[in-house]
């Protein structure tokens, strides 16, 4: 028996999407309509606070929230959604295991967020890495860690110099962020290694613009410069990377900086998988064309039973405030219209007209290392411990459920009393090496013996040899 029920399907389990499930869930009435949520990875992660776990002041598992543990009503699949075919409202579901299959659906919401937005330049794919996921922000610590590792074993010179060298790319909110606390970090372990100095660390942080942060105001944006400064660190403005290559950086003013770790933020794009992959219309900067109430279209049409928010989506800035006039890709924006979208689906589903996404940026505001910070909210500035405070004080908050931030909130605890971990895992990505190192194998099977007066006769006589094998004076001989 076919249901009649509504079918949900939601595209991505980041901000957005988990958000969208989680409200749903609290929101439908059993029986109003099914949720199912698509995302390659079961867990969505709380991405304001990677710079934290490179820096390894949070675990890293407690930055994430698995989705079968909180979205008890809701079906979730861990595949990925190649194919959008709205006009017939079915789905491509491809898993990693398995046969892919069509997903029908009768409300589609798009929330599949951003990817890293990279630039052809020679070098940057093979060898830096991003900070969009936690398996990156671990890569950055655990990479920190055994360069300091192979660094003290090293005398003064150009192979010291590459480990202990990180180079940063994009002056944004993410990159002064990841910059700052990684900076924190190698400043802590020097006291671990009498071998190293602060003088033999090398940071740079790469910025094209003139400027950093421009989610701030100038003022407060020299006050970061200034800051970083005193703390040893080597700012390039006005300034792009035209190389990566064998651990070589290359810059547009002819500089080059050898460095074991790149480190890319800058900026992000919509996930192309996805928007390629659906005939949704998309809008000039390759992101899907949301109308205010967060339903797919234009101000003038609509694409009925399509929705999307997020970084992925295009949504009209009703502040004016918005870049290009749609809201700026951030986890503020986000969680909220994710909130938003919830209400209104259910309202449509109920024969209710959904509301206008409006919502003024609250403000900006970044961790720089342990203690230290910076808040801007209109022409209100922190800066220091005060803003270091207000920083963890509303993203330990803003973490979803009580039982993630307990989680955060003990690390935080205890890394005050007791200091971070200073051990790399690095060697979790190969695990079985040491069991492969001493594994016995099975000998190699020992070459068959060969009658020495056969291996010399030719090998055009072998024919006779064969035929006078088979009679009955031989098998009589054989039989003694």
């Amino acid at each position: 028996m076919t249901s009649t029920v509504p079918k949900i399907l939601i595209v991505g389990g980041g901000y957005a999407g988990f958000y969208t499930a989680w409200k749903l869930e609290k929101q439908l009435r059993k029986g109003e309509a099914e949720v199912t949520i698509v995302d390659p990875l079961p867990y969505m992660t709380y991405q304001p606070f990677l710079p934290e776990v490179a820096a390894g002041e949070i675990e890293a598992r407690h930055v994430i929230v698995g989705l079968r543990r909180h979205l008890k009503k809701t079906r979730i699949i861990t595949a990925r959604v190649t194919g959008i075919d709205h006009a017939n409202k079915v789905a491509t579901i491809t898993p990693d295991v398995g046969e892919g299959w069509e997903e029908a659906y009768d409300q589609i919401v798009v929330t599949a967020g951003a990817v890293s937005r990279t630039f052809p330049i020679p070098g940057i794919a093979d060898n830096a890495i991003g900070l969009k996921t936690i398996e990156e922000a671990v890569a950055i610590r655990d990479r920190i860690l055994t360069n300091f590792d192979q660094a003290s074993n090293l005398p003064p010179g150009p192979d010291r110099d590459r480990l202990l060298s990180v180079v940063v790319v994009g002056g944004g909110f993410a990159g002064i962020e990841v910059f700052a606390e990684v900076r924190a970090l190698a400043s802590s372990l020097l006291k671990d290694y009498p071998q190293l100095r602060f003088e033999d660390t090398h940071f740079h942080l790469i910025e094209a613009m003139g400027r950093i942060m421009p989610e701030v105001s100038q003022k407060t944006s020299e006050w970061v410069l200034k800051d970083l400064a005193k703390r040893g660190a080597n700012v390039h403005l006005d300034t792009q990377v035209t190389g990566a290559v064998g651990g070589n950086v290359e810059l547009s003013t002819g500089e080059v900086i050898p460095t074991d770790l790149i480190i890319w933020t800058a900026g992000v794009m919509a996930n192309p998988t996805v928007v390629r992959g659906s005939d949704l219309p998309v809008e000039e900067r390759g992101r899907i064309r949301t109308r205010a109430d967060l339903r797919v279209g234009t101000p003038e049409e609509v694409v009925e039973g399509a929705w999307a928010a997020g970084d992925v989506s295009a949504v009209p800035d009703l502040t004016g405030k918005g870049v290009g006039g749609y809201c700026v890709p951030n986890a503020q924006h986000a969680v909220r219209q994710a909130k938003l979208l919830a209400k209104n689906l259910t309202a449509v589903l109920r024969g209710e007209l959904p509301k206008e996404y409006i919502h003024k940026n609250l403000g900006a505001v970044a961790g720089l290392g342990l203690y230290n910070g910076v808040f801007q909210s209109g022409d209100l500035a922190l800066k220091g411990f005060v803003a270091w405070v207000a920083h963890r004080g509303y993203h330990g908050l803003a973490m979803p459920s009580w039982e993630r931030k307990w989680r955060v909130i003990g690390d935080w605890w205890h890394n005050f009393w007791l200091t971070r971990d200073n051990v790399s895992l690095q060697t979790v990505q190969n695990p079985r090496y040491v069991f492969e190192e001493f594994a016995a194998r099975p000998r190699p099977a020992a070459p068959e013996a060969v009658d020495a007066g056969a291996a010399k006769a030719p090998a055009a006589k072998a024919p006779a040899a064969k035929a006078a094998a088979r009679t009955p004076a031989a098998k009589a001989a054989a039989a003694k």
